[in-house]
This record gives C-alpha cells, structure tokens and sequence, in this order.
C-alpha cells in the first residue's frame, strides 16, 4: 500500500469515528430533548403581575413618545436619522472591506464591552458586523429613552431599567448561531459542547420544577460547617425565629462589652464567614471580642403571620437579652446588614420610646432607612409587582426565595443570568467551585406578613423617615434612634443605594454618627478583609453636607474599612477581660457551630 494510500485510509478511519461521535451526540440530544420536554410539563404557573411590570408603565413610555413626536418632531427624527446614519455606514464599510482585499473586519468604533470579549467579535467581519450593529441598536434604543418628556424621575428610571433589560436579553452572545465562541467549541468537540450544554439545561430545569434557573456554583464543591462556616462555636440559644451562635474566644482577654451580629434574613449569615481568610466573624473574634451571630429560621407556610413586631420582639430585643444573661453585661454592641440593620433601627426607635438602654452601640452595613431614594431595586418597587407579590403571599404563606433570588439576579443580569447561562449551555461548562456564588445560590424565603409590611410600610411609604410606622403600639420614627451610630454603604450597591443610606443616617438623633463609603458592592464592599489590599473607603467626619458635597469633599484611603470600624468599636466596648467560652450553665451547647437553622430545608 502507498503512503498516500495509507493516509486516504486514515483520514476515511478518521472521518468515520468523527461521524459515529457525531451520531451518537445526536442520539443524547434525542433523549435529553424528551427530558426537557418532561421537565418543561412541571412548571408551576407564576402570576404575570411577578414576571414584569405593569401594563400601565408601557402605556406612559408610549404615550410619552407620541407626546414627544408630536411637540417635538425634529428632536426623534434627528434621532432617527442619526441611527440611520450610523447602521448605513457601517453596512457600507463592512461591504467595502469585503470586496478591496482580505477579509478582515471594518474599523470598530464601539465601546469595550465585557460580552465582546473573545477576539472573534474584532477580527471576524460576521460577527464583528453583528456585534457593532447590536451596539448602534442599543444605543439609539438608550438614547430616545433619555430624551423622552412626560415621564417623571422615578417612571424614567423603570423605563430606561426594563429597556436596558430587553437590549441585554437580546444581546447576540445570548444566540447559539451568532457567538462565535459556543460555535468553536462545538466543531471542535463534534457537538459534544452542546451535548453537555443540554445536559446542564435539563438538570437544572428538573432541579426547579421547571423553571429555569442557572447553576452559578458547584453544589458538591461545598458544605456548610465543613469548608465553609468553619468558625469555632456553638449554638446556645434557639427559638422559633433563630439560632444564636457565641464564638469560641482565641484570645486571652477580650473587650467587656459583647458584640451581636444580625444578618439579613433574605439570605444566610455566612455570608460572613465563607472561609478563613475572607471570614469577618473569624476577624472580629481574633480582634479580642465575644462575638455572638444570630442565624435566622428559613421559614415556611406555617410563619404566615410572623411580622416585622415578630423579628424584632422574638429576635433582636430575645437575642441582646440573652446575650446580656451570658454575659452579666448591662450593655451590648450590635450589628444590622441590610435588611436587619433596617429593623436593627426599628428597634433602636422602639428602644428609645421603651427607655431600654441595652444597646451600647450600633453598626450599621447597607441599610436603608430613609427610602426616598431606592437606588436601582426601586424598579421593582411599584404597585405593579407589590400588588402580585401581595397576592401571591395571600395564597401560599410566604414569598419562595425563588422570587427574591431572580429579582436581585436580574438587578446584574448579564453577570448573575446571561453570563452563567452561555458558560454552562451553550459551551458546556460546569459551574465553578466559587464560594460566594454557592452562597447566592443559598437563598431564603420571607413570611407573608412581614414581606408585606416591608414593602408596603418602609419601602413604599417610606413611613420610618416620613412620619413614623406604627409598630407594637408605637409611632416609631427615624429621629428616635438615639444610639452611636457607625454605618458602612457600599458605592456601587445595587441593593442599597449608597444616597438613601447616607440620608438615612444623616436624619438620626443619634450625637455621635459615623459614616463610611466603601468601594465596591454590596456583598464585596462589606467582606473586605485588611489581608486582600482590595477595595479603599471614603471617609468625611461632615454629615451636614448633602450626598454631593459628602462625596466631593470625602477623603479616599486606601484599603478596607475593617480597622477603621475596630478603632472605633474598640471605644465603645470598655475593658479588656479574661476570654469568655461559649454558653454557661443555663446556656449549654444546643450545637456546633453554624448551628441547624442554616442548612434546613423547608418545606414549601
């Protein structure tokens, strides 16, 4: 046999197998297809009202373009014009570069965008082509939405928000046939990307009785009290609405007065203690204080009317009295993030109408208080989602996590939806072992009651800052809190606008008020540690000044906050004393830490 005839046999052999590979990738695609069919049947249906907004906020977008059209026709159709112009040229120029040479893309005049990243959008004239051609779409798209009369602030902000939601869902990254990257893979693995891409779509539509919900995190890289929540401690309280956790002590002698935690309760208090090196708990603790963290029931039907009186009576006023037991102090320290620094404040308010003196000193992490201003999750907070949110829990008791989790997702769609979802079904990837992923994926539900006394009462009718909320019979108002006051806002939060929490604190009676700006995020900008040299704050001891003036006239430093927030927690916990261990004779050890409530599942 020739050579030529040997490699005519070799590449017959070879072409071969790549067919039987590619057939039997097909046959998997068969079968995976009636599974996702199976688990598409599941779905349960979920009230329109919870999937987008209102159709009152289409009609004031359109009627206002009509507005707009008619007193000012010159204005759209310069608009319209201008894309035209654009898209024209553009068509023009990748015709051009076509027919003189080689085939080579057009100059790209478009912004650097993270989705574009592979250089397959630069260099290749198709998708390069397809990409500028998204990028002047959206743009127009951006740009007529700006200009629009007749739609005031808070309706221009959902306007633009849901906008920007349907450009980035239509994005050509988001399409098999115009990513260049998932159609790489899929030639060189003879379909098997897409095979495996399949696989993890179906896994996670049965997973969630047929929603689809993308896998961020490796759920088998993980688990909760052995690689992460590693802390030292023990479970030495437990009611109906939490566990309280004291941490071992690993110092000789530690500050007199003791420091509680209060977590949000939309999620869980790990958050807090991921690992070691990132754990702020763990940090606290080897700082010299007895640390004590409240980790809050995931709650089910059966809390329907557990209200916001019921986290703060049987929570917060339950847990400082416990730890005041243990302790034989008079006084605590406490901390509030997020949504339990909202209500931390709450019970500050009633506190003070009480004439309990408990509380030493408060800390406060991206909490709102005065809701004027709600920042980027206010879209979500109109009538048209409230309203369904309220039935909804009507129905069944509570508001599934699921709710929360896919709201706060869509707030970074392309990083926490597109992004996951291309990476795990189109290119057939799987989820990474990322810690901080594992635990956003790790989210709770909310009883009925008090998500509507939420909603309704704080972030609505902003009634805390604007007249008082009615609460255990009080008229609770956001001048009452009196206690030292030491907040922390996050600059580029997209939960708790950094404006609103820095007007929130501005407005407390409180003497002695400190407020830091952190670089960052909500969750990146709160779990800095000192170690990582990551993110630098923002400090200005002025809080007469108005959100602009704060800002400009701030002092920026370099690294976290932590040791500046010690510094001045170290002031407000007395003397140092002989390390205390966990729990006492009428406290014994119900668990090691991080406790039962953290890793139950409830039923729904």
């Amino acid at each position: 046999m020739t050579t030529r005839e040997t490699e005519g046999a070799g590449s017959k052999a070879k072409t071969a197998a790549e067919l039987e590979v590619l057939n039997a990738n097909l046959a998997k695609v068969e079968e995976l297809s009636s599974r996702l069919v199976a688990a598409l049947s599941r779905k349960k249906s979920v009230p329109a009202s919870l999937q987008g907004p209102g159709q009152d906020l289409f009609m004031q977008a359109a009627a206002a373009y009509m507005a707009e059209m008619m007193a000012n026709p010159s204005k759209m159709l310069e608009h319209q014009v201008s894309y035209w112009g654009k898209t024209l040229k553009h068509y023009v120029e990748a015709q051009q570069a076509l027919t003189e040479g080689p085939l080579k893309a057009p100059e790209d005049p478009t912004p650097k965008d993270r989705r574009f990243s592979s250089e397959l959008w630069q260099t290749h004239p198709y998708f390069n082509f397809i990409k500028q051609q998204y990028l002047m779409n959206s743009e127009a798209i951006e740009a007529t939405v700006r200009d629009l009369e007749g739609l005031d602030d808070k309706e221009r902000k959902r306007v633009e928000y849901f906008s920007r939601q349907i450009m980035d869902m239509f994005s050509p990254t988001n399409f098999l046939g115009t990513n260049p990257e998932a159609l790489a893979k899929a030639v060189e693995t003879d379909g098997a990307s897409l095979v495996t891409g399949l696989e993890n779509l179906v896994r996670d539509i049965e997973a969630n009785d047929g929603d689809v919900i993308v896998t961020l995190a490796d759920k088998d890289a993980f688990k909760v009290g052995e690689n992460l929540a590693t802390t030292e401690g023990s479970v030495i309280y437990r009611n109906r609405m939490m566990e309280l956790i004291q941490y071992a002590p690993t110092t000789e002698k530690v500050h007199k007065t003791p420091l509680i935690i209060f977590p949000p309760w939309i999620n869980k208090f790990y958050i807090l203690d991921l690992k070691p090196q990132n754990s702020l708990i763990k940090w606290i603790v080897d700082q010299g204080y007895t640390l004590f963290v409240v980790s809050w029931v995931n709650p089910d039907p059966s809390y329907r009317d557990v209200s916001l009186e019921t986290y703060i009576e049987e929570g917060y006023l339950t847990a400082i009295d416990e730890v005041k037991k243990i302790t034989g102090e008079k006084k605590v320290n406490a901390v509030g993030y997020c949504i339990a620094g909202t209500t931390l404040s709450l019970t500050m308010a009633l506190m003070q109408k009480r004439k309990d003196k408990s509380l030493n000193s408060a800390t406060l992490f991206t909490t709102m208080t005065d809701f004027s201003d709600q920042g980027e999750v206010g879209v979500f907070l109109n009538d048209d989602f409230v309203d369904g949110i309220e039935k909804e829990v009507e129905e069944k008791g509570m508001l599934h996590s699921f709710f929360m989790s896919r709201t706060f997702s869509f707030l970074r769609s392309n990083d926490l939806i597109y992004g996951p979802a291309i990476r795990s079904y189109m290119m057939g990837e799987s989820p990474p072992a990322f810690d901080l992923l594992y635990w956003n994926g790790d989210s709770t539900n909310l009883p009925a009651k008090m998500a509507v006394q939420y909603l309704r009462e704080l972030c609505q009718a902003d009634r805390f800052a604007q007249g008082g909320i009615e609460l255990f019979g009080e008229t609770l108002s956001i001048k009452d809190v009196k206690t030292p006051i030491f907040a922390v806002a996050c600059e580029t939060d997209h939960i708790a606008a950094w404006p609103g929490s820095y007007s929130g604190i501005r407005q407390m009676g409180s003497k002695s008020r400190t407020f830091v700006l952190s670089q960052s995020g909500h969750i990146a900008g709160i779990v800095n540690p000192p170690s990582k040299k990551k993110y630098g704050h923002y400090t200005n001891e002025d809080l007469g000044l108005d959100v602009e003036g704060w800002r400009e006239t701030a002092d920026f430093h370099e690294g976290s906050w932590w040791p500046r927030w010690e510094a001045w927690l170290a002031t407000h916990s007395g003397a140092m004393v002989k390390a205390r261990q966990p729990g006492d004779s009428r406290h014994p050890e119900l668990a090691k830490a991080p406790g039962t409530y953290v890793i139950a599942r409830p039923t729904s």
